[in-house]
């Protein structure tokens, strides 16, 4: 049988044993079952003031002596070329309550047994770029900083309440089934990203509920198989030079991005890295009647182009965004978007030509003061949480910086395709009156007169009661204005109303026309007769819509 190497240390001798028998090889200064602490907010190494957890805490500043303590070319050592398991076993690492010294270096190692790492303190960073693994599992740990880019696993890679004040780096990485970063905190690496995942690819979901980051989480162009949870998260940039709090422009999910709150129930007291239900709630009263900790971010949020395969939910959520900082969902592709949030964001949303099937929102949800971009932005339904007044509608439509048509245009398809085409004309009236502001000062003007006469052709009954008045008035004038018949002998009755009813509508004759009005009474008919033309065409033409449909 091989024997561990004979400069090992009786605790490192321990570990070879257990590592044969794929046994937990337990350190701890204490017994009973393992408390995943959680770790030293994101950018500490260690928990400010005397917070501590007993003397099994890795995120204190409490020393570990030498029967704690594993050197990291020991655990290297196993790991890459380990004795073979005992017969009838399967090797396997499974380390509590150690503290490693040394440079961890595995980068470019082949790695085929389970590993596991629970509240353990490494000395140095973790190097694991380009590493092939099985399944890893490091929980409520201390490190400076993971770099694993390019790692490649056939099982699950668990980060889950650990504390990492330099940040994790997993550029390019594939990971088998699942990512988690359940609870841990993160700090910023020299360009301000705690995490950098860059064109990372996990086939089933990555889990990172009640992260806390100092940093930039990047997920540029990545591609997650199930969903993304950032679920009572909070996430801040780091500072001037990275503004940026997400930035995952081009990301591909296969099912839900959760940007939303996390119900306290699931986690307080919860001796798991997965809360109660993996991350599902499990209580069954109303969302409003139960305690949440909203997703909190500080800083620029990108996900430009992205595409979601089932859902992006944006509820219970808190941005707190800078002077020419933005929410940017530009050119997104998702069938759903909910966007119900209790406060809305504190700088602009962009929805630039993105691309929505049912959009979930409420009124209270979106920034003011034209901070909303909805350029090309289309949906095909509005499903509003809660009443969402057609002037707030179209206050939304017009919260943008310029003047777009088109985000007035799709509003009233939605609204037709729902059978609401009384709003869906309101909304294009609301359009020409807003449209009227961009056109110079003659435009205006004829724009004005437009609207006082017949509503630029969408309120028929103004225009119906314009031709109302000019029958009036032409009724009022030539009654006190006779004028003389155009031949003597024919005696034609008399009749001012008549005779302003055959000018106003010049298409019907009510036996008036043998009457001469001289110069000004022809002046007056001639009037009577343009406006009957304008007015009973805007009103037919009204009338006509008023019948139609879509």
């Amino acid at each position: 049988m091989e024997q561990a190497p004979d400069d090992w240390s009786d605790t490192e001798r321990g570990l070879w044993e257990a590592f044969r028998h794929g046994e937990v090889y337990d350190l701890r200064a204490g017994s009973g079952p393992a408390d995943l602490l959680l770790p030293a907010p994101a950018g500490h190494t260690t928990r400010p003031g005397d917070e501590e957890h007993g003397p099994d805490d890795p995120f204190t500043a409490g020393e570990w002596g030498p029967e704690r303590t594993v050197r990291a070319e020991a655990i290297a050592r196993l790991l890459l070329h380990g004795p073979a398991a005992a017969p009838g076993k399967v090797a396997a690492l499974k380390l509590i309550g150690a503290r490693v010294t040394g440079e961890f270096t595995l980068a470019g190692g082949r790695i085929g047994c389970y590993v596991e790492f629970q509240l353990c303190r490494f000395d140095r960073k973790l190097l694991l770029s380009e590493a092939t693994a099985g399944t890893l599992r490091i929980v409520s740990c201390a490190l400076p900083r993971l770099e694993a880019s390019r790692l490649a696993s056939e099982g699950d890679v668990h980060l889950a309440r650990c504390g990492i004040p330099g940040g994790v780096r997993l550029t390019d990485a594939r990971i088998g089934t699942d990512l988690l970063l359940n609870q841990s905190a993160v700090g910023p690496d020299a360009y301000g990203r705690a995490v950098s995942a860059d064109g990372i690819s996990i086939n089933q979901d990555c889990e990172a509920e009640r992260l806390d980051l100092l940093g930039e989480l990047s997920l540029r162009s990545a591609r997650i198989g199930g969903r993304l949870s950032l679920r009572g998260g909070s996430l801040r940039a780091a500072g001037p030079d990275n503004p940026n709090a997400i930035n995952a422009a081009r990301i591909t999910v296969g099912h839900t991005l959760y940007l939303s709150g996390s119900e306290d129930a699931n986690w307080t007291g919860s001796r798991t890295v997965y809360g109660s239900g993996y991350g599902g709630s499990t209580a069954a009263a109303p969302y409003r009647d139960t305690t949440h900790t909203p997703f909190r971010s500080w800083g620029r949020i990108r996900l430009s182009d992205g595409r979601f395969d089932n859902a992006v939910l944006i509820t219970n959520a808190e941005f707190r965004l800078g002077e020419g900082e933005e929410l940017a969902l530009s050119r997104i592709q998702t069938p759903e978007l909910r966007f119900t949030c209790d406060t809305p964001p504190t700088g602009a949303v962009s929805l630039n030509r993105a691309r929505i099937g049912n959009l979930v929102d409420a009124p209270a949800a979106w920034p003011t003061e034209h901070h909303v971009s909805l350029t090309g932005f289309s949906y095909e339904s509005l499903r509003p949480t809660e009443p969402f007044p057609l002037e707030r509608r179209i206050a939304w439509v017009d919260s943008g910086r310029e003047f777009r048509p088109e985000a007035y245009e799709q509003l009233a398809a939605a609204l037709r395709r729902d059978g609401a085409d009384e709003d869906a004309r309101t909304v294009l009236y609301a359009k020409q009156r807003r449209r009227r502001r961009t056109l110079p000062l003659p435009g205006r003007i004829w724009g004005h007169l437009q609207d006082a006469a017949v509503g630029y052709g969408y309120r028929p009954g103004r225009a119906a009661a314009w031709l109302v008045l000019a029958w009036a008035l032409g009724t009022a004038y030539f009654a006190a204005h006779r004028p003389a018949p155009i031949k003597a002998d024919e005696h034609v009755v008399w009749n001012p109303a008549l005779y302003a009813a055959g000018k106003v509508l010049p298409l019907i004759d009510l036996g008036q026309n043998g009457w001469d009005p001289g110069p000004t009474g022809q002046w007056v008919a001639t009037a009577l007769v343009l406006t009957g033309w304008v007015l009973a065409t805007t009103a037919v033409a009204g009338v006509t819509r008023l019948l139609q449909r879509g």
